[in-house]
């Protein structure tokens, strides 16, 4: 017999068990099956109290849970499939094992809807997102979608307009399932465009310089000699198994290009202009480099004079302790990396040899 149950461990599960355990009720928690909740799908958390420099998502849900155990709860793996609360004490059936309890707390929150796809799995926190209101900071002056058509859709598509420059609704049909107001306020927010009877087919990484190409499998493109002269004849070029550098950000494919005067050799190396393409950053810069500021993210960058000179930049996909830098940086920039110091601009930086 338990004196409480409690079933889901994110954020609301994990506090519970925190003050049960510590007025010695000795909880047991019911992990479920998405463990630690919507955090643990969360990179970086800034609006956690606490945390001025913000903190990983399922580091921030490990070190709760943590907290609830140093005082006595008990964590279980699984699920609830059934349960009996006619009578007391109530009766959980988890994974097949019933169990009895005094009380039982339920924080189970609820599961975000997802397309589905391989691929947005694998960008979960890394530009996918299931909630506006966690996120929506990170994505400031950038082009933000939003897939579904009901009332959430329509909620967070007015949210994310406070933070990017263009927010698109992307729905499977011409109907809606939203109500007419909350439908109404979204086609009439300047900011919010339409995508309809079209759906998500993939979900691609550009930060990793993935490109879609078009449903023949070509591209049109333009092809540079190594004395930086154009070729004189354009040409269409396959792709198939493109490998990236994040070091040169650009691609190494095998091509056939159109050759009647023979100025291109066989199997020679060219460099291709994709018609249409966009050629990602391929500067990275440690995490703890790059700050806030009321206007957006910044660097602090030393000029010539070796001072310190705030910089806007732009951040595309985080990556394990690096973030991927779309605009503002420039090969040969010295950043200042230590994002804790207190600089002011014109503060002198002693630059260490070698960096």
């Amino acid at each position: 017999m338990r004196n409480v149950v409690i079933v889901g461990s994110g954020c609301a599960g994990n506090t519970a068990a925190i003050y049960t355990a510590r007025a010695n009720l000795s909880p047991l928690v019911i992990t479920g099956h998405e463990q630690g909740g919507q955090l643990s799908l969360t990179t970086s958390v800034e609006n956690f109290p606490g945390f001025p420099e913000g903190v990983q998502g399922p580091a921030l849900v490990e070190s709760i849970r943590q907290q609830a155990v140093n005082f006595g709860a008990e964590y279980v793996s699984g699920a609830v499939i059934e349960a009996d609360l006619s009578v007391r004490p109530f009766r959980l059936n988890v994974e097949g094992e019933w169990i009895e309890t005094k009380a039982l707390i339920i924080a189970s929150g609820a599961s975000a809807r997802w397309l589905g796809l391989e691929s947005e799995k694998k960008l979960i926190g890394h530009g996918v997102s299931s909630c506006a209101t966690c996120d929506g900071f990170f994505y400031r002056g950038k082009k933000i979608m939003v897939v579904g058509g009901g009332d959430s859709a329509m909620e967070e598509a007015n949210f994310l307009t406070h933070f990017g420059s263009e927010v698109a609704v992307v729905h499977r049909r011409e109907q809606f399932r939203a109500s007419h107001i909350m439908l109404e306020r979204a086609r009439g927010n300047p900011k919010i465009k339409f995508l309809l009877n079209a759906v998500v087919e993939e979900v691609l990484d550009v930060e990793k310089g993935r490109l879609r190409p078009p449903k023949d499998g070509l591209y049109d493109v333009e092809v540079i000699l190594v004395d930086g002269s154009l070729f004189p004849h354009k040409g269409r070029i396959t792709f198939a198994a493109p490998s990236f550098s994040a070091e040169t950000g650009t691609f190494l494919v095998r091509a056939s290009i159109p050759n009647p005067d023979g100025v291109l050799r066989p199997n020679a190396y060219v460099r291709a202009r994709l018609v249409g393409a966009v050629r990602p950053n391929a500067i990275v810069v440690p995490q703890r480099a790059v700050q806030q500021g009321s206007e957006g993210n910044f660097v602090w960058v030393v000029d010539k004079e070796g001072k310190a000179r705030p910089r806007p930049v732009q951040v595309g996909r985080w990556q394990e302790s690096d973030w991927f830098v779309s605009e503002g940086l420039h090969d040969g920039d010295r950043v200042v990396v230590d994002g804790a110091m207190t600089l002011h601009a014109g503060t002198p930086v002693v630059v260490k040899p070698g960096a």
